[in-house]
């Protein structure tokens, strides 16, 4: 095993990794030779043994944190089969714009690709897939506040587009090139988004797993 390029391994066996992934790096290939370096393409190289489809969820190119891969595709289904029939724990770390007037909540709202602006997402009551986030007050800061996140649903751009929508938190993640606005947009780094933790069953196991990755801001 080679260390993969810019990825931290926070486990490996013969059959799974889990990494954690910089903001910036695709989850995997996109369309053309300048979008083929990706987390999956990285994997490949550092465990070549490796077979078959490798991811098994993904990450936003802009979210950074854990990930987990099927080093062959019996892990690989076995893996995502939990995140299907949702058993997968996970939760995200942000920091918005502004102070929530609560401490916790849940968002319900349905989303659909905004095609005209892909890869945009909208809220749309009509013809939007179910998605729901709970999310909870960390820290409270002048002008912003550290938020934990727990997807229910799994959907593109979910957690943006819920915290960032009036009809939802109304309180876009600082750094979002998409959702956010203004200063709110421009005066971050990064998209201030991390996936943190991530508790599922590894093949061969039973039990319920834990990773942890601090977010880097």
């Amino acid at each position: 095993m080679r260390v993969p390029r810019g990825l931290d391994i926070l486990h490996a066996d013969r059959h799974v990794v889990v990494v954690n992934k910089p903001a910036g790096l695709l989850s995997v290939p996109g369309r053309g030779e300048d979008k083929a370096d990706c987390v999956a393409a990285r994997v490949r190289e550092a465990f070549p043994h490796a077979r078959g489809p490798l991811i098994a969820h993904r990450l936003d190119m802009d979210t950074s944190g854990l990930i987990v891969l099927g080093l062959d595709p019996h892990a690989q289904r076995f893996l995502s089969i939990q995140f299907e029939r949702r058993r997968v724990e996970k939760s995200y770390v942000a920091l918005v714009e502004g102070v929530p007037e609560r401490d916790a909540g849940m968002i319900d709202l349905p989303l659909r690709v905004d095609w005209p602006n892909r890869p945009k997402q909208i809220v749309c009551f009509e013809s939007g897939r179910p998605s729901e986030t709970r999310w909870r007050l960390l820290a409270r800061e002048t002008d912003r506040a550290r938020l934990e996140l727990e997807p229910v649903t799994g959907r593109t751009h979910q957690l943006r587009v819920h915290l960032a929508d009036p009809r939802g938190l109304g309180r876009a993640i600082l750094g979002d090139p998409l959702y956010a606005q203004g200063p709110s947009r421009d005066d971050h780094p990064r998209l201030m988004l991390h996936a943190a933790r991530l508790a599922l069953r590894l093949p061969g196991t039973r039990r319920l797993i834990e990773f942890v990755s601090p977010a880097p801001f």
